[in-house]
């Protein structure tokens, strides 16, 4: 035995201290990172502010209801507007500019019509028939402006004083708004049977150019129809897919406590019926497939078909079928290869888990603090949403004296069009007039709306990581108390789980808002990056696209590689009560230490977790579709009749994916958790031979599981 030990110490080098007398998460304790605490105490207060003065300016009816250009809702009753429900544009061409995205509104003149334009017409054409038939001038005079009524004025005039649009074109109310009405002839884009028409100025226009500019609206607009229906749906259903959710949660409690029991046949069968599921898919994938692949019509491609509310569309195609073949091919090979190539660390991750199903078992109330998380995130999206709408709906109408004196002295200045006439300015300034010029502002609010916008993200950003990060610190410190409690359960604490969660905020709120903010900053720049991204699609510029993926793809490591970090200095936080940054070096020595361990048994680790969480949210959502579809005989008569089945089952799996990965969030937290203090706990030995003989006194005194398997995966951990 001596020569054994002497043979170990040799190879692993000079005895270090051992420290016998550490017990588990410090608790005489400081507060950490105290400046950034109180920044981020001062970010919310200012947040607070920002979603007040955006509340007091904005108006979230202007993103559902239709406005004019003066600001009044088209069909409002007791306005002038009562009888006038539709929105007409001036110049619908405009709306192809980016400003729609971030005002909610196009940057023409608007005025509410009753009823859309039903030919093509411009206002010298109407002049020139004007001439010969007044019903041409009654006709076009009811889009524009109210009141303006010389069918003579020279065109340039009517145009620089926007008194009535360049041309109008066949339309149809979409969504209340008024559309040119496309129409597809033989691959052709038309209006009204018509590829180009010019406007007023003679200048040639295209059904393309306004279907580009109506896709601006489109984009904003055209989930109305949609929502109506989804909303229809959810009331319908929405006591079914409770039921749902809640059997998701009941077996995704029963398959953690069955862990601790049965961990590695669970797994195993987890892992089987995986694999089972796919290969079935597969099979199931390939014979629609081939009874499709020589039926008429089942050869259109998903690209030429477009988009479709109805999924049995897509079903009837070929290639959707072959699409999902060979997704699941390729899924059930990289299953197949990581469990060959894995399978020695999967049977050390299977302990690793059963010991923290185990420890779970002592601490149940930690299964319930996802909900805590729920709530916070919940509140943080709700509070973002509603700052991000009401800044939208804060721009207002500006207008502008547009003069066609040269020597005018009030050209360009912002004037109301309603008290315009009763000014001076007309007398000074003949000819002039008060003309709508664009959607926004004149004060320092509405010029740095964008710069609110950005700031309302990147606050939103801060909130979320900050609310992880004092879950994952919390659930660490509430494993690491029953880690290194000498007699479980005797000394763990009695609310483990609130202890844990009083230490970090009392303490550790500037530290947890640190790490936050970087990974916040991070993600931050990702989005500007997707912007960007989006803006240059149209660019030919090979070089940019290259560059910005580039950059893309290094952010994305960053952030993955911050996330992996924060995750285990919030680790070492909850037990030594250290700063950020010292969490952060002693979390990164200590992997770098055991890196390969980490890199294999966390990745496998995730995986398990993760199969279960695919188990979970596949069962209990082919259990829906069985009951949505009308598949079970029982209780057919309870099935609701619904718009669209797939927005209930879709609700079901993604809902029962959230719940067990709330489950197993906590299960991965805590086997990280074990892990690092295991580590810990062998750097502070002499040898490993000394590391022997402490865990055989823990489990001598009940404190690890004996038995030949718990043995057997600390041998191979010291191998």
């Amino acid at each position: 035995m001596a020569r054994k030990s002497e043979e170990l110490s040799s190879y692993y080098g000079e005895p270090r201290k051992f420290d016998s007398t550490f017990r588990g998460p410090i608790h005489n304790r400081s507060c950490t990172d105290v400046l950034c605490c109180v920044l981020f105490l001062i970010v919310i207060i200012g947040y607070i502010v920002l979603g007040c003065v955006a509340w007091l300016h904005g108006d979230p009816r202007k993103v559902i209801y239709p406005t004019d250009s003066v600001g009044q809702f088209c069909g409002q009753k007791g306005t002038a507007n009562e009888k006038k429900a539709i929105l007409f544009y001036f110049n619908i061409l405009k709306c192809a500019n980016p400003a729609v995205l971030v005002n909610l509104q196009c940057p023409t003149t608007q005025m509410c019509v009753s009823k859309c334009p039903d030919r093509f017409a411009t206002f010298a054409d109407m002049q020139i028939r004007h001439q010969l038939d007044n019903a041409h001038w009654e006709y076009y005079r009811q889009f524009c402006k109210p009141g303006f009524n010389n069918p003579t004025k020279a065109v340039a005039h009517v145009l620089r004083d926007e008194d009535c649009p360049s041309m109008i074109v066949p339309s149809r109310p979409f969504l209340q708004r008024c559309f040119p009405d496309f129409i597809t002839h033989n691959g052709t884009l038309t209006v009204a049977n018509r590829t180009a028409f010019p406007d007023s100025l003679d200048k040639a226009r295209t059904a393309t150019e306004l279907k580009d500019a109506a896709n601006g609206l489109t984009n904003l607009l055209d989930g109305k129809d949609m929502g109506a229906k989804i909303v229809e749906d959810y009331t319908r259903s929405w006591c079914w897919i409770l039921i749902g959710l809640v059997i998701a949660l009941v077996v995704s409690l029963i398959f953690i406590l069955l862990l601790r029991f049965t961990a590695s046949i669970l797994l195993w069968f987890v892992i089987i019926s995986v694999i089972t599921m796919v290969a079935y898919g597969i099979w199931h994938c390939y014979r629609e497939f081939s009874q499709l692949r020589n039926t008429p019509g089942a050869d259109v491609t998903i690209t030429d078909m477009g988009f479709h509310t109805d999924v049995h569309v897509y079903l009837r195609l070929s290639q959707t079928w072959l699409v999902f073949l060979i997704s699941l091919g390729v899924i059930e090979f990289l299953i197949v290869v990581t469990l060959i190539f894995l399978r020695k660390r999967v049977r050390i991750a299977i302990a690793l888990l059963q010991e923290g199903s185990k420890a779970i078992s002592y601490i149940m109330s930690s299964l319930f603090y996802p909900i805590v998380t729920f709530c916070l995130l919940a509140v943080c999206i709700a509070y973002w949403a509603v700052t991000a709408v009401f800044l939208a709906s804060s721009a207002e109408p500006v207008y502008k004296v547009m003069s066609s004196y040269p020597n005018c002295s009030y050209a360009n200045r912002t004037c109301d069009p309603e008290t315009f006439n009763s000014t001076n300015i007309t007398q000074l300034c003949p000819g002039s007039q008060c003309t709508f010029a664009f959607y926004g502002g004149e004060n320092l609010y509405h010029r740095y709306i964008f710069v609110l916008q950005l700031s309302n993200l990147l606050i939103f950003l801060w909130l979320v990581n900050f609310t992880v990060a004092l879950g994952q610190c919390t659930i660490a410190g509430a494993f690491a108390s029953y880690y290194w409690a000498q007699r479980k359960p005797a000394d763990i604490p009695s609310c483990p789980v609130f202890c844990s969660f009083a230490r970090a905020i009392r303490y550790h709120t500037g530290s947890l808002a640190f790490g936050s903010l970087i990974l916040a900053v991070v993600q931050f720049v990702r989005v500007i990056l997707e912007y960007l991204e989006q803006r240059l699609k149209g660019a030919n510029n090979m070089v940019a696209h290259f560059l910005l993926c580039c950059l893309k793809c290094c952010f994305w490591c960053l952030e993955r590689f911050l996330r992996f970090m924060n995750r285990n200095a919030y680790i070492m936080m909850a037990i030594y009560g250290t700063n950020f940054c010292t969490s952060a070096r002693d979390a990164f020595y200590l992997l770098m230490r055991n890196v390969v361990r980490v890199a294999v048994l966390d990745r496998v680790t995730d995986f398990l977790l993760f199969l279960g969480k695919i188990l979970i949210a596949g069962s209990v959502g082919a259990i829906a579709f069985l009951f949505f579809t009308h598949k079970i005989p029982i209780i057919q008569e309870e099935v609701p009749v619904l718009n669209y089945y797939w927005i209930p089952l879709l609700t079901v799996v993604f809902g029962s994916y959230l719940i067990a990965h709330g489950f197993f969030s906590v299960y991965g937290m805590c086997v990280d958790t074990l892990f690092l203090c295991f580590s810990l706990k062998e750097q502070h030995c002499v040898t490993p031979l000394q590391l022997w003989d402490y865990y055989e006194t823990e489990m001598r005194e009940g404190i690890l599981p004996a038995g030949p398997r718990t043995l057997w995966t600390i041998c191979t951990f010291l191998a």
